[in-house]
């Protein structure tokens, strides 16, 4: 029944042909200068011209925005000359320019007169093709001087009219009588206009009190020779001025340094003064702009270009690719060839032949849907599989009796769910990596932001259910400063596990001020406040579970802070929750951080809670010193920080590799805590103070001042421990931990990832094989 139906699907899919005609804008081309303004009010600022140093081609390019009025406008230079619009294309501006005007009253007295002047530097002048000078009155004359070069150009009209009605023609025009207009000559960089009476308007100020002169654009303006009264209101008119770029021709600025027309673009001279671009045809945009003209593509813009055949866009043109039985004639046009007049006649015979491939596509169609099935069918098999192998059924089976528990137990992912939360594991997801796995920040269906542990290795679990009892026991952990595993995915070779999102970064990164963490440094209380935290979850750990959890890697990389600066313990139990490579082999031998690693444990092989006080007194010593565990830019005998700081200490010399930036006025605080540090890294792990005492006494030596640097989030008041109970199955405390080394990549991955093991450390410490069995 599948087959029939997927050999149907294929045939409709076979007999249907859908074409889709997409149509693409042409983009808007690139204006300003990047990082300048590109607006003033509504109007676009297109480069050349640019507002502020730096943002313009030349100084005469410059453009004030008067942002005192609403909208601000922009104005040319610093004149009082408003812009209205750029025209790039055509080496334009449209500028608003006054109006003359002339009244008087019955008496034949002056009531209101204006000569406005307008005044453009090089290299703008007054467009004789664009603009018109108008005058208007039944008693009026006026003209105009302007000057090109150093030469002066006067012209002008007069409009003498007895009524109103010798001023109204049917087409409302300006015929000369009430209202007359001149061209003006080209090239003028300035004008003054004059307007005047003869007797005043004494005959005529029943129709016609005032008179008015003006330059204005083409097409903006009309005259209605029956209200002379249209202007009364009206103080500005658009005007259109001309602008080039330099006083150098094409042919000389090619040769030059600084020619303005960019890439795809051609250069026009204007008369003898300057040059324009413009760009080439089949480009658009901005022929100044660095980036200079873009492509058009006509064929998006125009799904008919090609009639008969399919568009093909080129760079700066287009071509048509013709249908079958169809020609070229030339790149776009497409004609009717010969030969499909042959294959008319012979319909009959190219039906059989079409028939014959769509056959044989129904059948790939029909094959390929049949592959399709049986791989996924494969797939789901292989992860019910991996699923079973991990412990799948025996978790399912755990999960279900503490569904009524007030506390909430792990949760089983599936490997879709994950991928759909990491975008596939895209890497720019991915916050950390190390030798066992890569952590990617995920955000679940429910939006909550969790880190997604998958490991490098492809190993199955060997012990499913210890590997199931300890997720549910560690994901039941329930304490301010410990990182919680929530569940984890156990479709996969490897299971792929799952813990709640620390967005702050490690101890280690503010400390030392990787990752652009820590721009100030974290203050003296603050350090205490986290090493408090820190100790209190490590002697939760060891002391108020069901079954005592040894850490046995605590480290700056693997204490998280959240954005309140509370400490969280990551990465305990990791090395028991995925396998390695060749596990058997590696167990034999001791594994640590170096820099970090108890002494006593690297000589025994014993691991006891003993091991994670010597850890943690070196973190101390970090908090105290701003230095790292371990420093190979150092001499041999300097290397070890928690060795030079107990010699320092011994020989009362303490003051040399304290940070005085983070101790200045609490040395008697310091003191005390360097002591605690010194007990916690004594040989004999007998004679190091337990998690509990290290907790009790931190927490008497936290300060009750101000907690956090400046810039900070303001103090909050310390709860009780959260050391109550541990829900769940014991978990065996592991007999091995991980060597691992420490460096400036450490960042908050370090949620159980370990960093591989420098090749170049094994010369300060050697890995010993341990007595015995090794228990």
């Amino acid at each position: 029944m599948r087959m029939l139906l997927i050999l149907q699907l294929s045939l409709v899919v076979a007999d249907l042909v859908v074409i889709l005609l997409l149509a693409t804008p042409i983009p808007t081309a690139a204006q300003a200068l990047p990082g300048c303004q590109d607006h003033c009010g509504n109007l676009s600022i297109p480069y050349p011209f640019g507002i502020g140093p730096g943002c313009y081609l030349q100084p005469q390019f410059n453009i004030t925005c008067n942002q005192s009025s609403q909208p601000p406008k922009a104005q040319l230079l610093t004149s009082n000359i408003i812009i209205t619009n750029f025209s790039i294309e055509d080496g334009e501006l449209q500028i608003l320019q006054y109006v003359a005007e002339d009244c008087y009253d019955a008496q034949g007295n002056s009531t209101g007169h204006n000569v406005p002047r307008l005044w453009v530097p090089p290299p703008y002048t007054i467009s004789h093709t664009k603009n018109k000078f108008y005058v208007l009155g039944c008693d009026t004359y006026a003209f105009f001087r302007g000057y090109r070069e150093d030469q002066k150009f006067t012209t002008g009209c007069l409009s003498i009219c007895d009524s109103l009605g010798n001023v109204v023609d049917e087409q409302n025009t300006c015929s000369g009588v009430g209202c007359c207009q001149t061209s003006i000559p080209g090239g003028l960089k300035n004008q003054t206009v004059t307007l005047k009476s003869f007797r005043n308007h004494s005959d005529i100020l029943g129709f016609n009190p005032c008179s008015y002169s003006f330059i204005v654009q083409d097409g903006q303006f009309e005259f209605n020779g029956i209200n002379f009264q249209q202007l009364n209101n009206r103080t500005l008119l658009p005007a259109a001025l001309n602008w080039e770029i330099g006083n150098q021709s094409c042919d000389a600025a090619q040769k030059s340094e600084g020619f303005a027309c960019k890439g795809n673009s051609n250069c026009t001279t204007v008369g003898s003064a300057g040059y324009t671009c413009k760009c080439k045809p089949g480009y658009h945009g901005n022929p100044y702009h660095p980036d200079g003209c873009q492509d058009t593509d006509e064929c998006a813009l125009n799904s008919t270009l090609c009639n008969n055949g399919k568009c093909k866009n080129l760079p700066g043109n287009y071509s048509c690719s013709c249908n079958s039985g169809y020609k070229n004639q030339d790149a776009i046009t497409c004609i009717k060839s010969a030969i499909s007049l042959k294959i008319t006649h012979a319909s009959n015979l190219q039906f059989h032949w079409v028939c014959i491939p769509l056959s044989i596509l129904v059948l790939v169609v029909a094959s390929f849907c049949i592959y399709q099935e049986m791989k996924n069918r494969k797939f789901n098999k292989l992860k019910q599989k991996y699923f079973e192998d991990n412990g799948g059924l025996f978790l399912k089976q755990e999960l279900a009796s503490y569904a009524g528990s007030v506390r909430t137990a792990a949760r089983i992912f599936t490997e879709e769910e994950l991928k759909k939360a990491t975008n596939n594991y895209h890497v720019s997801g991915k916050i950390g990596e190390g030798g066992y796995g890569t952590v990617y920040k995920g955000i679940l269906s429910n939006e909550q932001v969790v880190a997604i542990k998958k490991s490098k290795v492809s190993a199955p679990i060997t012990e499913s259910r210890q590997f199931v009892n300890e997720v549910i026991v560690l994901s039941q952990i329930h304490h301010k400063n410990v990182v919680r595993l929530l569940g984890c995915c156990l479709e996969t070779q490897t299971p792929i596990l799952v813990y709640e999102f620390i967005a702050h970064g490690t101890l280690y990164e503010h400390i030392h001020r990787k990752n652009n963490k820590g721009t100030s440094p974290l203050s003296l209380p603050l350090r205490l406040k986290i090493a408090s935290d820190t100790a209190e979850a490590l002697a939760y750990l060891h002391y108020s579970t069901s079954t005592p959890i040894i850490h046995r890697d605590v480290k700056a990389t693997n204490i998280l802070l959240d954005e309140n600066y509370t400490a969280k313990v990551s990465d305990f139990g990791a090395s028991r929750l995925v396998p390695d490579q060749d596990e058997d082999k590696l167990s034999t031998f001791v594994q640590g951080t170096v820099g970090y690693l108890d002494p006593e444990y690297l000589q025994s092989n014993i691991l006891t809670e003993k091991s994670d006080v010597y850890s943690f007194g070196v973190v101390l010593v970090e908090l105290l010193t701003s230095q790292r565990a371990l420093c190979f830019e150092k001499p041999e005998a300097e290397r070890n920080l928690a060795k030079v700081f107990v010699s320092l200490l011994d020989s009362d010399r303490l003051g040399q590799i304290l940070d005085d930036e983070i101790v200045e006025g609490h040395f008697e605080r310091v003191t005390k805590v360097a002591d605690l540090a010194k007990r916690c890294l004594r040989l004999r792990g007998e004679e190091r103070p337990s998690m509990k005492e290290v907790a009790a006494e931190l927490d008497g030596l936290v300060p009750t001042m101000e907690l956090y640097p400046s810039g900070g989030k303001p103090n909050f008041p310390r709860t009780q421990k959260d050391t109550d109970y541990l829900l769940g199955s014991p978990v065996s405390s592991s007999s091995f931990v991980d060597i691992r080394g420490e460096g400036d990549a450490a960042s908050y991955s370090s949620i159980l990832i370990s960093a591989d093991y420098e090749r170049s450390m094994q010369n300060q410490i050697q890995m010993v094989t341990p007595r015995g069995d090794g228990r």
